[in-house]
């Protein structure tokens, strides 16, 4: 039985296609969002999908019967399951919420005849972890990894006079070669637990949530298309430069092209006829954090494509936004458009009650209101990449982004394998072929909190920023470390260092007349050592809602204000030398594991769950209007 359970867990793994498609050119595969045009339409399949799990005891039973073959209701009964969503706390089962293995959804759907003689791709915006997708019972894609979309053209399997299904296939299974990493323990002392049994290790401290997390979408192209997108800028003294490349697909090359700039009112600003050129946009509208431009932050530009055939006719339109900003880093300072920048920042998570981690519009617009009414003007995706609707929404209102990986906990030896590394680059050129275009991203972080204390760890990191750098050498590159100065052994390959350190709470706890003295002479070695620019990535208390105790006392929100004040204190020290920017941990409170040291969650949020204020969001919102308004950070 353990033989069997154990094959059907790592099966998938053999399974999956390489994660990262190529065009012809070498160049890797783009993945332009769907958006509809006079050439494309798209429909969302989101909505109530038809839902069961495979809790066979070798968790294959799906497979020997081949649920993929027909309706999933032929092979048992279904449960009704939003879409998007995680589908761990939908259910009152307890089971279904902790479930490991092979999950499984599918739905029925029509397409009218304004389909017909067009190319026709199936897209999935994210799947919890490892996906198989079936379209009639036919194989269409298989995918590795969660929090990225991936999608395969699907017209040949589609039916457009009668009923269609897609039917997916997802198992939530973390193992020491997959991002995040985990292990599946198996319990075989026969007095304390039945044959088989099996719990999942997790090596991140946030619950493992699995569902189809965002939209599921068809869309659809011309024979003929646009493939991808590749814009950079620049500045030269008021001008914007604007370099870009288009990238054909389908039939033919794109050969009669208009590429037009167009400005936020709609006017057409340039016009080129190339697939490869060099705009220069006079008196530019640059793109700002909001906190740096208060008139016009997150300024858009729209690159429109138009491909036309022989005869003049449209065969296909596209238009990518994209905002003229440049990014730099020196040994103490982080430059946007060649002025300081400091990040007023927090942490965030996907995370909320009973959706899990899936996209919620109304939780998007709540998040941002909160974020601009804390006076933050920076984020770090922690820990994978957050929801593409997140970071338009980024680029639209001018907050910079970290854009961080799921590579989250890479602990343990087994972590750092050739394997491990292979899927880590194809993850990170997935992460830069989704985001490359976002002026709101500033800087990739290829990891959070890794064991950088190991000797492996070097070269791991090392060929990992290095694969980021050959993709991107704009913007600046890091992860986030939590080793001690003189035993980390890969921050001396990044652009600029983010720590995350907790004095007063996971060492010298309720302490906090420490907390000044330890954080100033920890960062200052920090800099001294390797002379780049520093981000706290990372402070916090966990703080239960409500608990109230003078003096102050860990958990209640005294402790969480009196804690965050004396890291303040630090900060306001060292931000005159080369500290550029304070993230406290957590935006908000958010699910974990079960665990003991874990009441519900953790508790760090400045805000709830439910996106509500402690007393701690108060002193933030304080501390962060006074940087506006220019009465603390004297370097800023």
């Amino acid at each position: 039985m353990e033989f069997s359970l154990r094959l059907a867990f790592y099966a998938s793994y053999l399974h999956v296609f390489s994660n990262v498609c190529f065009m012809s050119n070498g160049k890797p595969a783009g993945m332009l969002y769907p958006r509809d045009s006079e050439s494309r339409s798209l429909r969302h399949l989101d909505g109530m999908w038809g839902f069961m799990i495979d809790d066979s005891p070798s968790r294959n039973e799906s497979f020997v019967n081949k649920w993929y073959s027909d309706r999933l209701s032929q092979f048992g009964d279904v449960i009704p399951m939003p879409v998007p969503s995680s589908y761990n706390d939908i259910t009152n089962s307890k089971l279904v919420r902790d479930f490991v293995g092979w999950a499984w959804y599918d739905r029925e759907f029509y397409l009218d005849n304004t389909w017909s003689n067009k190319r026709i791709v199936l897209r999935i915006d994210s799947a919890h972890y490892n996906a198989i997708v079936w379209v009639n019972g036919q194989e269409a894609m298989s995918h590795e990894g969660g929090h990225l979309p991936f999608e395969a053209e699907v017209t040949n399997m589609l039916h457009l006079d009668g009923s269609n299904y897609v039917t997916v296939a997802m198992n939530n299974t973390l193992t020491p070669t997959t991002l995040p990493p985990g292990a599946i323990e198996y319990k075989t002392n026969p007095e304390k637990y039945p044959a088989g049994y099996f719990v999942q290790n997790l090596q991140m401290d946030f619950f493992n949530y699995a569902g189809l997390h965002r939209h599921v979408t068809l869309y659809s192209t011309p024979v003929t298309y646009i493939e991808d997108i590749d814009i950079t800028t620049d500045i030269q003294g008021n001008n914007g430069i604007v370099s870009y490349v288009i990238y054909s697909g389908g039939k033919a090359d794109l050969i009669n092209m208009k590429v037009e700039i167009i400005d936020k009112v709609g006017h057409v600003i340039a016009t080129k006829t190339s697939y490869k050129g060099t705009v220069t946009i006079p008196d530019a509208n640059l793109w700002w954090p909001y906190t740096m431009n208060v008139t016009s932050p997150g300024y858009m530009y729209t690159l429109k494509v138009s491909v036309t055939d022989d005869n003049g006719g449209v065969s296909d339109i596209y238009r990518q936004p994209f905002g003229i900003r440049t990014v730099s880093v020196t040994n103490k300072s982080l430059i946007i458009n060649d002025r300081p920048f400091y990040c007023q920042g927090v942490n965030k998570h996907e995370d909320s009650d009973i959706r899990g981690k899936g996209l919620d519009y109304a939780l998007i617009a709540r998040d941002f209101n909160m974020l601009k009414w804390l006076g933050v003007n920076c984020f770090r995706t922690s820990h994978y990449p957050y929801a593409e609707e997140i970071m338009d929404q980024a680029d639209q209102q001018g907050i910079v982004v970290i854009d961080e990986s799921p590579g989250v906990g890479i602990s343990n030896d087994d972590n750092f394998s050739n394997k491990s590394l292979e899927h880590h680059k194809a993850v990170m050129t997935e992460m830069y072929q989704r985001d490359k275009n976002r002026p709101s991203v500033i800087m990739w972080s290829v990891a959070n909190e890794p064991a950088t204390n190991k000797a492996k760890a070097g070269p791991y990191f090392k060929s990992v920023i290095d694969h980021v750098r050959s993709l991107d050498s704009s913007r600046p590159v890091t992860f986030v470390c939590n080793q001690d100065y003189n035993t980390d052994v890969a921050v001396q390959y990044v652009d600029i260092i983010l720590v995350n350190k907790y004095y007063a709470w996971y060492s010298d706890v309720g302490h906090t007349e420490l907390i000044q003295l330890q954080l100033e002479n920890d960062l200052r070695h920090w800099h001294a050592k390797f002379n780049k620019p520093m981000i706290l990535s990372e402070y916090g208390a966990d703080t239960i809602a409500g608990f109230h105790q003078v003096p102050s006392f860990v958990f209640t929100e005294e402790y969480q204000r009196e804690f965050l004040e004396q890291y303040h204190k630090a900060f306001d020290t060292l931000s005159s030398e080369f500290l550029v920017g304070e993230m406290p941990w957590n935006f908000a409170d958010f699910m974990t594991v079960q665990g003991i040291t874990r009441v519900v969650g953790n508790k760090k949020g400045l805000l709830t769950r439910q996106r509500q204020p402690k007393m701690s969001a108060h002193l933030i919102r304080d501390r962060y209007m006074r940087m506006i308004h220019g009465d603390t950070c004297k370097k800023y």
